[in-house]
């Protein structure tokens, strides 16, 4: 009896799975209704379907619909929004200097803190406004780290990111 229920299942997951991989249009043929199977079957396109009619509407903007997925929007991401990219933390883990390069996008104040692993506030190694462009820096940090976990929090503008490093 369990085998018989087993079976149901499965063949009615497989069916669910087969409709919602196949297309809308694989069934637009079929008839309604038993008055429609009378009549033609070319449907004419609906006059309630949504249409985007701004001057200004984004053209950049896909949308791209998978079949077990309900939505998946692809967009391309425009990187001069964002103030703060490309941080790199070398060499890590760290012995004595520790060196840090990013790329900011506009002129902003940036703030570069060591924090233990609990959050709290080490040490601020860089608390000053630079110009836009590629920025590399080196701090020398022997004495003011015992060995162990530490997190660098680079702060550009409302931006913030968090890079582990570990101090030998």
């Amino acid at each position: 009896m369990q085998h018989k229920y087993s079976s149901i299942f499965i063949l009615t997951a497989v069916w669910i799975g087969m409709m919602l991989s196949t297309s809308s249009k694989a069934f637009a043929s079929l008839p309604r209704n038993t008055e429609d199977s009378t009549k033609t079957l070319v449907q004419k396109p609906s006059k309630s379907a949504i249409v985007d009619t701004r001057n200004n509407r984004p053209q950049d903007i896909k949308i791209i619909y998978k079949p077990f997925t309900p939505f998946s929007f692809n967009y391309k991401s425009d990187i001069d929004n964002k103030t703060l990219s490309n941080v790199k933390v070398f060499p890590n883990p760290v012995v004595d200097q520790i060196n840090l390069a990013f790329q900011l996008n506009k002129d902003s104040k940036v703030t570069i803190k060591i924090m233990d692993a609990l959050g709290n506030e080490i040490t601020t190694l860089l608390s000053q406004r630079l110009t836009a462009g590629d920025q590399s820096h080196g701090f020398m940090i022997n004495s003011k780290l015992n060995s162990g976990y530490y997190f660098i929090r680079i702060m550009a503008g409302s931006e913030t990111i968090v890079k582990r490093i570990q101090v030998l």
